[in-house]
């Protein structure tokens, strides 16, 4: 005789599913309970009830010989799945996953293999229908809610009876799948293999059966199929090894918006209605916008509070709603503690409707493969994981310290900042690095993500840079991977960046592009000194750039607005110190300059790039002084427009206005044009001239302003140096050195 079975239709990561069913397995106390899940993963599915396992966890599956094929399916202490086990576990029921084994999950080999498998094994559907993916959510939405958890807790939890309200939940699944057309074609192999798996326990079981699954699927395991069909649909199943271990989750990954088809809007507010006793839900919630508010250092009063909750039960009896939801709780705290003001509400909506919660997974749990190679590493490094912030220093020339650095750069590659370098700027190209290093849980979470890249370190940071090469679009962003795979030792991966780089360079005609490579490519190349690297290829890359970049300089430099002409002002600028940093070699540097010399003699050049083209040539000695006071004289002119003679001194003095202390000549042509300069012109110009000064500090805006005036610049009047004053200094010189001496009286 079959045993008596009962299926409840939760939500997923439904806290008031999550308690109607620990109700409903009370009263029923089900000899096994059936949980939708992989069911070759069965055999994990107890230990959620570890002590030591704290929510959210996430069991991860994937193929033995594919590790970057992995799948997840999270749990959070409000999920009803997690509770139904935990409570199985607790009063020794038997409990497994009956949903189809987790081969099928998994993305098919090649586009070639799954058409000739089209017959026996279906293609998992990427995007499911909203409906499909969250029918209680739809529900809610169709009476008027934002939130499903609001609708369940009004609807469902109200009635004072656990067994009718799963009842009521099956008989609005049916009417919704009465609407919507036949699932797809995994939908229906899943649903027959669950229908399979519970037909198998009720004739191993004499007592209750417990079947916990999503709601939509209820209607489709009541429904009368035979066995004989149920084997035809999941004929032809994938055959592969598979390994699977839970991994630390974190509780934003649990929402619809990071990406997660069977999340939840706000999981923070669904932990909170799990935890939160019946009748405080209201109070207690707006008393955590409160401490998040003053948190970020806004002004709460409790009569605020009082109000804001005053307000939240007012819109729920308006809105005929029994009590107040995350909608109205929302409304009147952004009214009554935000001053109606929604950008005071969005400081804190994130953290509060998310939650920061990550979960750990007990000792004895086998962990995935790129946690446990961090471990190795670690191990060798004798780097320990701690929570609190220490320092290190590392010296590249030894085996540990370069060991060290290159662990800690792989991570960081792949988005594990268990280290922090401290003044990265400053340390490149030195055999010197110092890390501030603090591990958090969310680490192991990133490196779970990374598994798509690899199964060690090594593999997911060559993996993942290389597939960022890839997809990279510009030289600049392209160089910097190629950066990142030299600092992380990975030789391969440089090289396939290098090849990238060639045939990019030769591609593009955009000047642009070309000069801002060349500030990471001279990083790279200097770098490369404090490492073992090979960077012989990429100078020679270096150069050609360069030179292309230079060719094109002129012609970029026409025509330009004023936006587009500090940009490449700042862009050449960037290419020039690039230039002198790498050391280029005397052709390269000579097309260089030949290059700022054609624009600074171009007519139809910027005068902003032209003057700034003309300051670092005369900074490189190309220019003399006579030529620049001669150059200068002719574009500061009384003849020269007020606008373009503005322009080509920005560009030569902007960032350099030290110039002017020492140059006498040419602070005699600035000082020239601003007297001749009418009262409109001066004041229009006037911000151009603090940008310009800007970068002198008071005693050197003094020492300039006395030069201009011809004012004697020792500040004190009257007084003229003596004529034997080198005999003086001399003999006093003397004398502080006797003074200064071990045991010396200076007599």
């Amino acid at each position: 005789m079959a045993a008596d079975l009962h299926l409840f239709g939760i939500r997923h990561h439904g806290p008031g599913s999550a308690r109607r069913l620990v109700e409903a397995l009370e009263d029923l106390a089900p000899v096994s309970v059936l949980i939708e899940g992989p069911a070759d993963a069965s055999d994990l599915l107890p230990m959620l009830a570890d002590p030591q396992m704290r929510p959210p966890v996430a069991l991860l599956a994937y193929p033995a010989d594919t590790p970057s094929q992995a799948v997840f399916w999270p749990f959070a202490v409000f999920s009803p799945e997690y509770q139904a086990a935990c409570w199985a576990v607790r009063r020794g029921a038997a409990l497994r996953f009956i949903d189809l084994p987790v081969a099928w999950r998994l993305p098919q080999p090649t586009e070639a293999e799954a058409d000739a498998d089209a017959d026996s094994a279906p293609t998992p559907d990427p995007a499911p229908a909203p409906l499909h993916r969250d029918p209680i959510g739809e529900l809610a939405r169709l009476a008027g809610y934002e939130d499903g958890e609001s609708w369940w807790r009004d609807v469902i939890e109200e009635n004072p009876s656990p067994g009718p309200v799963f009842a009521a939940v099956a008989d609005a699944m049916a009417a919704l799948r009465d609407d919507t057309p036949p699932p797809d074609r995994l939908e229906a192999a899943r649903e027959a293999h669950m229908r399979l798996e519970i037909a198998k326990e009720r004739k191993a079981t004499a007592g209750p059966v417990a079947v916990v699954c999503g709601a939509w699927h209820v209607p489709a395991l009541t429904a009368k199929h035979t066995a004989t069909d149920d084997r035809a649909l999941i004929k032809g199943a994938p055959a592969r090894k598979i390994a699977a271990t839970w991994a630390p989750w974190t509780a934003p990954r649990l929402a619809f918006a990071s990406g997660y088809g069977a999340g939840v809007t706000a999981p923070g507010w669904c932990r909170h209605l799990w935890e939160t006793p019946a009748g405080q839900t209201t109070t207690r919630w707006l008393g955590r916008i409160a401490r998040a508010l003053r948190a970020e250092g806004q002004v709460v009063s409790t009569a605020g509070l009082i109000e804001a909750e005053r307000l939240a039960r007012a819109l729920s009896a308006i809105r005929g709603r029994p009590q107040p939801g995350f909608e109205e709780l929302r409304d009147a705290a952004i009214a009554c503690l935000c001053f109606g003001q929604p950008a005071q509400w969005q400081l804190i909506a994130r953290p509060l409707l998310l939650g920061a919660e990550v979960g750990a997974i007990p000792d004895a749990v086998p962990i995935a493969p790129l946690l446990q190679d961090l471990q190795r590493q670690q191990r060798a490094a004798r780097l320990k994981p701690e929570a609190l912030e220490r320092e290190l220093s590392l010296d590249l020339r030894s085996d540990s310290g370069l060991f060290r650095s290159t662990l800690l750069h792989r991570l960081a590659a792949l988005d594990v900042h268990w280290g922090r370098p401290v003044d990265p700027g400053r340390s490149r190209g030195t055999f010197r690095e110092r890390w501030v290093l603090q591990w958090q849980p969310e680490h192991a979470v990133a490196l779970v993500e990374n598994l798509v890249y690899g199964a060690t370190i090594e593999q997911a940071v060559a993996g993942r840079l290389e597939a960022g090469m890839q997809r990279a679009t510009v030289l600049g962003a392209l160089v910097e991977l190629v950066f990142a795979a030299m600092t992380a030792q990975l030789a391969v991966a440089a090289r396939t960046g290098i090849a990238l780089l060639g045939d990019r360079a030769a591609q593009t005609s955009d000047c642009a592009e070309m000069l801002d490579a060349l500030p990471p490519l001279a990083d790279v190349l200097r770098y490369g000194r404090a490492r073992a690297t090979d960077t012989g290829q990429l100078g020679d890359l270096f150069r050609r750039i360069a030179v292309q970049g230079a060719l094109a300089l002129p012609y970029a430099a026409r025509g330009l607005d004023a936006d587009a002409s500090a940009a490449l002002r700042t862009t050449m600028q960037a290419a020039d110190a690039a230039i002198h940093l790498a050391e280029a070699d005397g052709d390269t540097l000579a097309q260089w300059q030949r290059s700022l010399q054609a624009v600074v003699a171009d007519a139809q050049a910027s005068l902003l790039v032209a003057g700034a083209a003309a300051r670092l040539l005369y900074d490189a000695e190309r220019m003399t002084a006579e030529q620049a006071v001669a150059l200068l004289g002719r574009m500061l002119s009384p003849g020269m427009p007020a606008a373009d003679a503005a322009g080509f001194f920005a560009g030569f003095f902007e960032g350099s206005g030290d110039r002017l202390l020492h140059d006498d000549a040419l602070r005699g042509c600035v000082d020239a044009w601003l007297c001749g300069l009418d009262g409109e012109a001066f004041t229009e110009y006037l911000p151009l001239f603090r940008r310009v000064f800007t970068g002198l500090d008071r005693m050197q805006r003094r020492r300039l302003l006395d030069a201009a005036l011809g004012r004697d610049a020792g500040g004190l009047p009257g007084l003229v140096p003596a004529p034997d004053a080198d005999a003086l200094w001399a003999r006093h010189f003397e004398r502080l050195k006797g003074i200064l001496a071990p045991g010396g009286s200076g007599d």
